[in-house]
């Protein structure tokens, strides 16, 4: 039975043993549970007070993001109401100049009608008097058939001969004092407007020069410039198209070239390479190309703004670049697009004074030297390439017109023309316009003067217009009509041996004979 006893005994206290363990482990499990579920709430707490900050902090920028907004959108509505006020003045102020305007044409049409009324009382005044003319002259007729004996056709013949020759000298007279009196009227008109148009023009007298020598901030940079074995004068050589000239000239590079842009391009590129210090030939490339890439946007530049200065409308964007390109072009010293600027204004102002188109004028005085922008790459004359140009990029008619007879290679066939070709010639003979000693000057003047008085039959001569025309009078006595184009072709074969010049001159000779008597 002991044995027995001690199984149950031992079966009893593993049974008590388990079910304490389970008692155990669940109190355990109990109290992990807990520490579980408060260590959640912790995290659920601290998750719910994250959340609150976040969304705390999102409303506060919200809130600044609206704030701003509202400030930008008053700010914006604001610009807009100026801009809504600004226009509503100027249509204020366009409709008062409308409302002038009619008020102007009514007064207008009001006196035009009350001329027409005058017109039509004086019309039929006429109209009675011619009646009343005619019933005298048919009294007049019957009473000198009656007297003279003669028909109606005989002194119809005889009245009108003896007419004839009363009024024939009397309108010979009369058609010679309106002849001169319209030449003296023309030239004092002319003197006006042409006086008129130069004080309405404020340029400067001296123009600008296209500098061609760079300074150097010291001698030996000549030794850099020229580099190892000459490859870095060289390369900027090859590069821009141009001479450098290393002589002897302390602290001075000179540049050398007929292309005026690529005298430019190497300027700009040598001072910046002597300024940086750094010449090699890598460098002198980039360099290069980065000013020529300058000097284009700049002519550019330059073309606009002599368009917007002008006021001549839209102009193709090639010949605008052909325009900034004639601010590197001088002519005699003058500078082309100042001087084309010059021309584009009196021409302009001449137009106003005489009735034309002021915007056409502009336009041919802006194009007529438009030509001299690549004369150096493309054969022939300045005027023929700008004629060409004008026609590619079509041009107004009077505006190829003014450049093809601005120098009066042609007969100019529009006013506009003669307007273009004085102001050409008011801008290039303008005091101090071109860089021309008087002595030089007055020299040319009188050299021309001298070779045409040794022509025979030349009683006087008179160079004008800066040198590029002489006029020439010849006795009538020793040359007669035909023999004054011999005159002008031997002056024109002198001129061209003995003088230098530049451009043409024009010989103009003029034989006048006058008939005079005395009464007694």
């Amino acid at each position: 039975m002991e044995p027995l006893i001690y199984i149950l005994v031992a079966l009893i206290s593993l049974a008590v043993g388990a079910g304490a363990t389970i008692i155990i482990t669940n109190v355990h499990n109990k109290k992990k549970v807990g520490q579980n579920q408060n260590k959640a709430e912790k995290i659920l707490e601290d998750a719910k007070n994250e959340a609150l900050a976040i969304k705390n902090k999102a409303i506060q920028e919200g809130k600044e993001e609206v704030n701003n907004l509202k400030i930008q959108a008053e700010h914006d509505i604001k610009e807009r109401k100026s801009v809504v006020v600004d226009l509503e003045n100027k249509l204020d102020l366009r409709e008062d100049t409308l409302d002038r305007r009619s008020s102007n044409l009514d007064r207008r049409e009001e006196l035009l009608n009350e001329k027409e009324s005058k017109i039509d009382e004086k019309k039929s005044e006429i109209d009675n008097l011619n009646i009343k003319v005619q019933g005298i002259m048919k009294e007049q007729e019957n009473k000198l058939v009656e007297i003279s004996g003669m028909s109606k056709e005989q002194a119809k013949d005889i009245i009108i001969k003896k007419v004839k020759e009363d009024m024939s000298n009397e309108i010979t007279q009369y058609i010679k004092d309106e002849e001169e009196k319209a030449k003296n009227d023309a030239k004092a008109n002319a003197r006006n407007i042409l006086s008129l148009a130069i004080q309405k023009y404020a340029g400067e007298t001296v123009s600008e020069t296209t500098a061609t020598t760079v300074s150097l901030p010291q001698d030996d940079t000549k030794g850099r410039i020229i580099g190892r074995e000459g490859r870095n004068i060289r390369t900027i050589e090859s590069m821009t198209g141009v001479d450098l000239i290393v002589d002897d000239t302390p602290d001075a590079v000179v540049i050398s070239s007929f292309d005026p842009i690529r005298r430019e391009v190497a300027k700009k590129a040598l001072e910046i390479l002597v300024s940086d210090g750094r010449i090699h030939p890598a460098r002198i490339e980039e360099v290069v190309e980065r000013c020529r890439t300058e000097v284009e946007m700049d002519i550019r530049e330059k073309g606009e703004e002599a368009v917007f200065k002008a006021g001549v409308g839209k102009i193709h964007p090639d010949l605008v670049k052909l325009l900034g390109r004639l601010y590197y072009r001088t002519s005699y010293g003058q500078n082309v697009l100042q001087h084309s600027l010059e021309t584009s204004f009196l021409a302009g102002k001449l137009a106003v004074e005489i009735g034309e188109n002021e915007q056409l004028a502009k336009r041919a005085g802006l194009l007529h030297d438009i030509g001299k922008a690549v004369d150096h790459e493309i054969e022939g004359s300045h005027v023929e390439i700008g004629v060409a140009l004008a026609k590619k990029y079509h041009e107004p008619a009077e505006v190829i017109d003014a450049i093809a007879s601005h120098h009066e290679d042609v007969a100019p066939k529009s006013v506009i023309a003669v307007l273009v070709a004085a102001a050409d010639a008011l801008s290039s003979a303008r005091p101090g316009a071109r860089s021309d000693s008087l002595e030089n000057y007055t020299k040319r003047l009188e050299s021309l003067e001298e070779i045409a008085n040794t022509v025979k039959g030349v009683q006087s001569s008179f160079a004008i217009q800066a040198g590029r025309e002489i006029r020439v009078i010849v006795n009538p006595d020793q040359v007669d009509d035909a023999s004054t184009f011999k005159v002008a072709r031997e002056i024109r074969e002198q001129i061209e041996a003995k003088l230098q010049y530049p451009g043409t001159i024009k010989v103009t000779v003029i034989r006048e004979t006058r008939a005079s008597d005395i009464a007694k």
